[in-house]
């Protein structure tokens, strides 16, 4: 099952995908992550899913990564006396704590958070951002705007803040509870929503406690202001478009792409594009030119993966769509272009052994045009610290640990292997060399690049790199 390409593929199951004939379709077609989005899924659902992808697992010898999306906190508005109401620019709209219903003047928010923390001269965004409102007064109890855009509203539409920091968990009961039942599913990575500073990862970490690993899905402004110590803090990025693009200027969002995908590139963490990166595709059978020039920007950038979400998960063409974002994949990576753009984009490596011999290792398997880098690793650490260096040649990396396959599977370049651990020097090569060759990586006298550390099995000790030639077996 060997991809021929480096990026890796997310896509999300929902209605349009939720047979385990399906699964294994989008599989085969180049799905390497599926994500649950639990704003739409129950725990026996979650469960269901989970089972269909273990057996694929199973049956295809690959470790394949569940990613669990929680929900987070929704803010709503109450409802109105009709079914809608037209506000206009210029009026003045007051927001408060009474649940009356609704009018063209005011409208319960059920929100005191919002109440405590709103500022005059702060903006709120109702409908998807489709109604904006600047904040006039706000004495805790009330808050008074003036209408910028004014438009249709109806009940419970959502409430975004752009310029406030909400005094808000991003964990909910709901997600707590839901958290709490995934964990019990051994699944890999949970993409965590409302983050709004570093702090708000401590609660998650916490509960969490390294069974997975935590995505930050960065949808918030404020969060942008703690890009560094956000990407230092969690496991991975995923540059939430949608949500983002609500609450920035829409014309800011993709500078602010380029710089999370740079920001993760540096530290070595994973970096998920995604939303509507090929939206036609939920009802025609091929997306727009500028959807593929969208979804080619972010494989430019280096990105570890790029995302489907409606069109996988409720589109008419969910296999279609996945295999339209593999065969994009595999023609930008094959662009003249394309290893000039991300080898300017390399950082210098940390000053540790483990990344100098990372560094080492793409250098030298350059140099000699060796098959194949294979990589021992026991927690991820070295795996991460390879494909940082974006080799323009296959990773391997070997694990002992199925947690660690499936977790680097949404990592650039690593095609992950479980098998297990090498019983001394010997053997780590003949291990490594065999595989190479078993996983068609490598043909009978091909030199492959291995990195490990030594002594064996001490985590995070890369610190050995060694050149071996493949032999067919006997």
């Amino acid at each position: 099952m060997r991809r021929q390409r480096q990026a890796k593929i997310v896509a999300t199951l929902g209605p349009a995908s939720s047979t385990p004939e399906m699964i294994e379709k989008l599989f085969l077609a180049g799905v390497d992550v599926f994500r649950i989005n639990m704003s739409h899924s129950d725990h026996a659902n979650l469960k269901a899913r989970y089972e269909d992808i273990r057996a694929i697992e199973a049956k295809y010898a690959r470790p394949i990564a569940i990613m669990v999306d929680l929900q987070g906190p929704k803010l709503r508005i109450g409802t109105f006396t009709s079914d809608s109401v037209t506000i206009k620019a210029g009026d003045s709209f007051r927001l408060d704590m009474d649940e009356t219903p609704g009018d063209t003047s005011r409208v319960y928010l059920p929100h005191p958070e919002i109440f405590a923390a709103v500022k005059p001269g702060e903006h709120l965004l109702l409908n998807d951002g489709r109604v904006r409102l600047e904040v006039t007064a706000a004495d805790g109890k009330v808050i008074d705007t003036r209408v910028v855009f004014g438009g249709i509203l109806s009940a419970r539409k959502g409430v975004n803040l752009p310029d406030t920091i909400i005094p808000l968990t991003p964990l909910t009961e709901k997600d707590l509870a839901d958290l709490d039942y995934a964990l019990t599913l051994d699944i890999d990575w949970v993409a965590l929503s409302f983050v709004q500073q570093p702090s708000d990862i401590e609660e998650a970490r916490a509960i969490i406690g390294g069974k997975a690993g935590i995505m930050v899905k960065v949808e918030k402004p404020s969060a942008l202001n703690f890009l560094d110590d956000i990407v230092t803090a969690t496991d991975a990025i995923m540059v939430a478009r949608g949500d983002l693009g609500v609450e920035l200027p829409l014309e800011a969002v993709p500078g602010w792409q380029k710089r999370m995908v740079r920001a993760c590139r540096r530290a070595g963490k994973p970096v998920v594009v995604a939303t509507q990166m090929l939206e036609s595709m939920v009802n025609e059978p091929v997306p727009t030119r500028a959807e593929v020039s969208d979804v080619a920007t972010a494989l430019f950038e280096g990105a570890d993966a790029i995302m489907l979400s409606a069109e996988s998960a409720a589109g008419k063409w969910p296999e279609k769509a996945v295999q339209t974002m593999d065969k994009i994949a595999q023609s930008i990576e094959r662009d003249p272009l394309y290893r000039g753009i991300i080898s300017n984009a390399r950082t210098d490596p940390n000053p540790t052994s483990a990344d100098a011999i990372a560094n080492a290792a793409r250098t030298v398997a350059e140099t000699l045009n060796v098959a194949a880098i294979v990589c021992y690793t026991g927690s991820g650490s070295t795996g991460l610290r390879v494909a940082r260096e974006r080799p323009f040649l296959p990773i391997i990396a070997l694990t002992p640990s199925i947690s660690t396959g499936r977790r680097l599977a949404v990592c650039w370049g690593l095609h992950c292997v479980h098998t297990e651990d090498a019983k001394d020097l010997d053997d780590m090569v003949f291990r490594a060399v065999s595989i190479a060759y078993n996983e068609k990586f490598a043909d009978a006298g091909d030199r492959i690049v291995i990195t490990a550390g030594v002594p064996l099995r001490t985590p995070g000790k890369t610190n050995m790199l060694r050149v071996a030639r493949v032999a067919a077996p006997e």
